[in-house]
């Protein structure tokens, strides 16, 4: 008589696990990595080695001194510092980077009590920190090696000018990645290849990134703005693709995932166009960030057949 046994959902097992998911991100970023390499040269991938490393070194020490067991094989720490490197210009110096992986790892990630703790996106916390503690070295970018002078240029990303006079061009530079920016931004085409696969793959939802990219463009078409150069400029695709979907930070259903992606997009154009930093994207991610557990609240899922217990004080 073979016995029943019954226990609380979920009920679908999946060979899906932690390790395996950050594994599959890592192999979408490298066409950014690629690319970022391509456009800044051997810099760039400094910067991204010194993140990554010091992301783990960070996870591990601070997982030996909290006592707790050890998590760097799950690759999360990898990945955070890899985001948080494409966050970065080239000309950052290594120990600004290393402060930087400090944040994103310890005080965001580790302090609140490790992986699946963490209120906001431990990359976005640490480049808008490092933003506001280090903002001339923050935005040092320098022109890609593929234009005619490699100077350094301080101050706006191409999302702050104005457009050339040939446009077509101006689009094909911005989806191509031949302009000035932080490491992983500034390709388009890049991230792009990064989010389908992620998306094939059945690792992120594409309704956050849609929802998010689509309300800028709307707004900014609203606006009387350019929406192409808004979507390809800035940190929009490399905030909307690998940000805007992280497991922890993010709403757990469909409906929420939209609901955040507009809100995403509605902070992100309003700090564009009226703000005093072009850039929008990693402070509307963070204020929803906040916002996650009122939208997981709001958009939950009714067991079938359930009823609402009312209780009387």
């Amino acid at each position: 008589m073979k016995e029943l046994y019954v226990s609380p959902s979920p009920h679908i097992r999946s060979a899906m696990t932690t390790g395996k998911v950050m594994l599959n991100v890592l192999i979408a970023l490298i066409p950014a990595v690629i690319a970022s390499a391509y456009f800044f040269g051997p810099r760039a991938l400094l910067v991204i080695f010194t993140c990554a490393a010091s992301s783990v070194a960070f996870e591990y020490f601070s997982r030996i001194i909290m006592k707790r067991s050890q998590t760097v094989s799950d690759l999360s720490a990898a990945v955070t510092g890899v985001i948080l490197a494409l966050n970065l210009p080239v000309t950052i110096p290594l120990w600004i980077a290393i402060i930087g992986s400090f944040i994103a790892i310890v005080i965001v990630k580790q302090l609140f009590g490790g992986l699946g703790q963490n209120f906001a996106n431990p990359a976005i916390v640490a480049r808008i920190v490092l933003m506001l503690s280090f903002t001339a070295q923050m935005t040092n970018w320098v022109k890609p090696f593929w234009y005619s002078s490699a100077d350094a240029v301080t101050g706006a990303t191409p999302l702050a000018m104005q457009l050339g006079t040939s446009t077509k061009q101006a689009y094909i530079d911005l989806f191509v990645g031949n302009v000035g920016g932080c490491l992983g931004e500034t390709s388009a085409l890049a991230l792009l290849i990064g989010g389908i696969y992620l998306c094939a793959r059945k690792i992120i939802s594409p309704a956050a990134p849609l929802s998010f990219i689509g309300t800028v463009a709307v707004c900014t078409l609203i606006a009387g703005g350019d929406p192409i150069y808004q979507i390809l400029a800035g940190g929009l695709m490399l905030g909307a693709i690998f940000m805007a979907t992280d497991y922890v930070t993010t709403p757990l259903t469909t409906k929420g995932k939209i609901i955040f992606g507009i809100g995403c997009g509605v902070i992100t154009f309003v700090i564009r166009r009226f703000g005093t930093y072009p850039e929008g994207v990693s402070f509307s991610i963070l204020l929803m960030n906040i916002l996650t557990p009122y939208i997981d609240n709001l958009t939950r899922t009714k067991p079938l057949g359930a009823k609402e217990v009312k209780t009387t004080k």
